[in-house]
């Protein structure tokens, strides 16, 4: 359970499997189930959520210097395998020099918003920001990487947020970015589909490698996936 959400009601239906455990996820935030398995594998998870998260515009926000960071959100100011923010520090500066704080962060996430085109199918599982940079094009993890590397580069903690969000069209499970600002944690979706109010959080990392709805050991097939948001 976080703060800033609740899980009224929550049911999840598994096939028999050899080995079943629940682990804590990234920063305590969710779980994950660790489990051993063959043959078909069919998944239903059902929940109703309640959201009383804080929201603000975060153009208004101011930075927390690098210094009085809080100790558990340090890791997020460095470079991850899909978010090489050492790669963008030139980039950020030329563009989005003149602004500080909450104010760059938005100005990146409009610039993000208006510069790439939403394709579904047009990265794979290894496209990281760069790669978006360069295309001008993803889903929504793409989005939330190129997002995060550019606010790690101006030396303010970002990490990948793996989210439902109502109003996410194709709707599938959503990624966006949650920056830290004002001594607190701000989701920002740079795709533009949804907002803090209308998100259900699932869990958070450095990128989507700590955060995949599925890793699997051994030869998987996805078959079908179905997600479904309603507002309440």
């Amino acid at each position: 359970m976080l703060p800033e959400q609740s899980v009224e009601q929550a049911r999840i239906d598994l096939p028999i499997s050899e080995h079943f455990a629940r682990i804590a996820r990234h920063d305590g935030i969710s779980e994950r189930i660790w489990l051993r398995g063959s043959g078909p594998f069919t998944v239903r998870y059902e929940a109703i959520v309640v959201i009383e998260r804080l929201t603000a515009e975060i153009a208004q926000l101011k930075a927390v210097p690098p210094h009085l960071l809080p100790a558990e959100t340090v890791e997020y100011m460095m470079p991850s395998r899909y978010c090489p923010s050492d790669e963008f520090g030139a980039l950020v500066a030329d563009e989005f020099g003149r602004l500080e704080g909450g104010a760059r962060v938005a100005a990146m996430r409009d610039w993000i918003r208006q510069h790439l085109a939403y394709v579904p199918g047009s990265s794979t599982a290894g496209t990281g920001a760069l790669e978006t940079y360069v295309e001008r094009e993803g889903v929504c993890r793409d989005f939330a990487y190129l997002l995060i590397a550019m606010v790690r580069a101006s030396a303010i903690s970002a990490r990948f947020a793996s989210v439902y969000g109502h109003g996410v069209e194709p709707q599938d499970f959503h990624a966006v970015a949650e920056v830290f600002l004002d001594n607190t944690w701000y989701l920002a979706d740079a795709t533009g589909m949804s907002d803090g109010a209308r998100m259900a959080k699932i869990g958070v990392g450095r990128d989507a490698a700590d955060v995949s709805f599925l890793t699997s050991y051994g030869s998987a097939t996805l078959n079908r996936r179905v997600v479904t948001v309603v507002a309440g």
